[in-house]
């Protein structure tokens, strides 16, 4: 959550630029001098949910603020926010918290054993 400091000074001081596509929202400082950028977010606090195009603006790479309208690569993937240390994150097959059963090897492996 956005804290009351941050809420007054966006409303203060913020104009809005944009937003994206999980709700996250941008602003730059009314002043041009001042030149602040910054992002209130949707959720829960966390850098990895800006997608690569809002990063960029945000610090600076481009000068103008991501349009909607623009098309992505087909090959572009959605943007994810980092899971890791979630209950969300990825587990390979094998994995302890995945029941810890993995495939049966090929046969040509063989695990170290301590004598």
């Amino acid at each position: 959550m956005t804290s009351v400091g941050t809420r007054f000074f966006t409303w203060r001081f913020g104009e809005r630029v944009g937003e994206d596509a999980i709700g996250n929202v941008y602003y730059r400082h009314k002043d041009p001098k001042a030149g602040n950028r910054w992002v209130v977010f949707a959720g829960p606090v966390e850098a990895s949910s800006v997608p690569p195009e809002w990063h960029a603006w945000l610090h600076r790479s481009v000068d103008a603020p991501p349009d909607a309208s623009t098309p992505r690569a087909a090959y572009v993937k959605p943007h994810l926010a980092n899971l890791t240390g979630s209950a969300a994150a990825y587990r390979p097959p094998g994995h302890e918290y995945m029941g810890g059963v993995r495939a049966a090897a090929t046969g040509d492996y063989e695990p170290w054993r301590p004598e």
